[in-house]
């Protein structure tokens, strides 16, 4: 069992390079399926989210070869010999689900476990599965799998009734080898989504609208294997800019995509935290003024993401004054107050809203990454807490976080990985 032992550190300063991103590596991973040629897909991190998308594609039957330092991974699905999504760690991974529109478009049918991931609310894959059968497709659900039939899958129109990440991701891939128009109303427009766009537009699917909530998707009876490199991730870049505010840091940011990052910027410019975009996808952050508390609502993008939600949840909860916090995404995502509450910080939940009210001074203690992002947020805590911070559970924070330690340990902060 490994902890992360956080004491109090400096303002953080210096640079640090920001990975290619979680959210978009697994979806188009899953959309390598798709064709029989080779992919090569570069910038993708070594998280334990991606091994375990590369071992539910070697079970059914792809070839799969991964150059870790170079961050590089080779994918052949020539050989795809299943339909059935029979790992062990498939139901632990919510991403696993999106394998299923992959092979409904390749196969014609698809058995998935029903997905898992981090305890932050139900995500039921209704949309997923409505969205399928507006297409055509046969669901069944039995012992805890989904079987899909697409023998009779075809295009047409596809209305969510939220733009969910996931659902969209999955009817693009559906559709991808059908030559007949998809249309995906109140869609997505998460930046993720750009990228997996892009992926499928060098396979030779034609794309129209991607970043908007109207996705026009025309496919190909045959796909090519294509080189992508992964976008930069903007919740990592996010959990450093907020590590810089924090701690009073300036801190350079390389490899980002500043207009990803616009709800952040502009939450942490309200709080007074400077930022400024130096050009060449490189951004500083800085703080010279007393911060001022905000108010927050997560909205599906381009509002504030709720994978923020707990990192800011931190800097508010050392910002003189009252701040809010609304998530309008999942109901459980505040399980990690509880554990920020145990360093004596101020957090008041009422259902879908937390009442922070700035504390001067924050103590050591021992907590538990309740999941991916409220790990991260305990690690932002225990940057500015008196004392030492020994956290848990942070399988959780290194299913989206690679090497964070090593990175923050970069900036001058005094953090340990502890087996």
């Amino acid at each position: 069992m490994s902890v992360f032992v956080v004491s109090k550190s400096p303002a953080l300063s210096g640079s640090v390079k920001i990975s290619g991103a979680k959210n978009s590596v697994l979806p188009i991973l899953a959309g390598c399926i798709l064709t029989e040629e080779e992919c090569i897909i570069s910038s993708v991190p070594p998280l334990n989210d991606v091994m375990v998308m590369i071992d539910i594609l070697k079970k059914l039957g792809a070839t799969v070869n991964y150059d870790v330092k170079k961050e590089k991974i080779s994918v052949c699905c020539k050989d795809i010999v299943s339909f059935e999504e029979e790992s062990e760690d498939a139901g632990k991974l919510r991403a696993s689900f999106i394998v299923m529109g992959a092979l409904i478009g390749r196969i014609g049918k698809a058995k998935i476990p029903m997905p898992g991931g981090c305890p932050i609310g139900s995500r039921p894959v209704d949309l997923h599965l409505k969205g399928f059968q507006s297409m055509g497709v046969s669901i069944e659900q039995e012992k805890g799998f989904v079987f899909a039939d697409g023998s009779s899958i075809c295009g047409g129109k596809v209305y969510l009734d939220f733009p969910s990440v996931g659902a969209t991701e999955n009817i693009m891939l559906a559709s991808a080898l059908l030559e007949d128009t998809t249309v995906i109303e109140n869609a997505s427009a998460e930046p993720e989504i750009c990228d997996l766009a892009k992926f499928l537009s060098k396979m030779g699917v034609k794309i129209q609208g991607a970043g908007t909530d109207t996705i026009k998707i025309q496919g190909a009876k045959k796909l090519s294997g294509v080189k992508h490199k992964v976008m930069p991730d903007r919740i990592e870049a996010g959990t450093f800019m907020v590590a810089s505010a924090i701690t009073g840091g300036d801190i350079i940011l390389e490899n980002v995509i500043a207009e990803h990052l616009k709800p952040v910027t502009a939450k942490l410019c309200e709080s007074n935290v400077c930022v400024e975009d130096l050009g060449g996808n490189k951004i500083r952050v800085f703080v010279k003024d007393k911060l001022k508390p905000v108010n927050i609502k997560t909205m599906p993008f381009p509002g504030f993401p709720t994978d923020m939600q707990a990192q800011f949840m931190s800097l508010l909860a050392v910002i003189s004054g009252t701040s809010t916090i609304t998530e309008t995404i999942f109901e459980n995502r505040f399980i990690h107050a509880g554990e920020m509450v145990r360093m004596g910080a101020d957090i008041r939940i009422d259902s879908r809203s937390a009442v922070i009210e700035g504390v001067e001074k924050l103590t050591g203690a021992e907590v538990r990454a309740t999941d991916l992002r409220g790990g991260a947020g305990l690690i932002l805590l225990g940057l500015v807490s008196e004392g030492e911070t020994r956290i848990s559970d942070i399988y959780n924070i290194e299913r989206g976080y690679y090497n964070i330690e090593e990175k923050l340990k970069g900036l001058g902060a005094l953090i340990e990985r502890v087996d």
